[in-house]
């Protein structure tokens, strides 16, 4: 009877578990936050509980599970439609390399020492901070990183090319038709000048921009909001 009993729990669980893994959709994988890490974790040890612990209500263990993920869904959709949502649940990309220098400073605030940062350097075949012109910690905590212009591939001083000096680095301007007026400060770039290059384009409202970046030649990169709906 108890053989019965955990296989159909099991088998229940499993589905119900597919079911709720794909109505949350890709972002638990692809891009695994600390909030995807521990949600992922609470609602699978749920499920494991509810398979193999007959002491538990199958039914009150099963809202439980209902609540984890329909909270973890609101949040997300809250994530996706809210910058500061976003900003409080999974923070944002922190500048660890700047014009060639560690910001040492920088490192202790985020809990990370230079051995770190060197193996995450090494995982991008970087194997000297001298080839690094800025390097970010992403939100999932990854390494990106823009090499200096003498070191990327193929390499200008291998060529005899001279290299060419960094003008800016590409910098996210607005977000979701917002001004992210720390980067605007960050960059030297007024808000007057961002509205006269959307002139330029021909947009009179950043709330019409869904997102805007600064380049590296100082032009601005803009991607309007979408007014029609998506196609299936």
């Amino acid at each position: 009877m108890h053989f019965w009993e955990i296989s159909a729990r099991t088998v229940i669980t499993f589905f119900v578990l597919l079911f709720f893994a794909r109505l949350l959709g890709r972002k638990q994988i692809s891009n695994l936050t600390f909030f995807n890490y521990i949600t992922g974790i609470s609602i699978g040890t749920i499920a494991s509980s509810i398979s193999m612990d007959r002491s538990q209500n199958l039914w009150d263990a099963a809202l439980a599970l209902v609540g984890w993920v329909t909270l973890t869904l609101v949040i997300s959709l809250l994530d996706i439609k809210s910058r500061r949502m976003r900003l409080l649940l999974d923070g944002e990309p922190v500048i660890v390399i700047k014009n060639g220098q560690v910001l040492k400073n920088t490192l202790k605030r985020i809990h990370l020492d230079m051995e770190q940062l060197m193996m995450m350097l090494r995982e991008k075949s970087v194997f000297t901070v001298n080839e690094v012109d800025y390097a970010i910690i992403e939100t999932d905590g990854k390494l990106s990183l823009l090499k200096k212009e003498a070191h990327q591939s193929p390499a200008k001083k291998d060529l005899g090319i001279p290299a060419a000096t960094t003008g800016f680095i590409p910098t996210d301007l607005i977000i979701d038709g917002k001004l992210l007026m720390e980067n605007l400060h960050r960059t030297g770039i007024t808000e007057a000048w961002v509205k006269q290059q959307l002139a330029h384009y021909g947009i009179p409202d950043v709330r019409e921009v869904f997102y805007a970046q600064l380049q590296k030649d100082g032009t601005l990169y803009v991607d309007l909001m979408d007014k029609a709906p998506e196609a299936n």
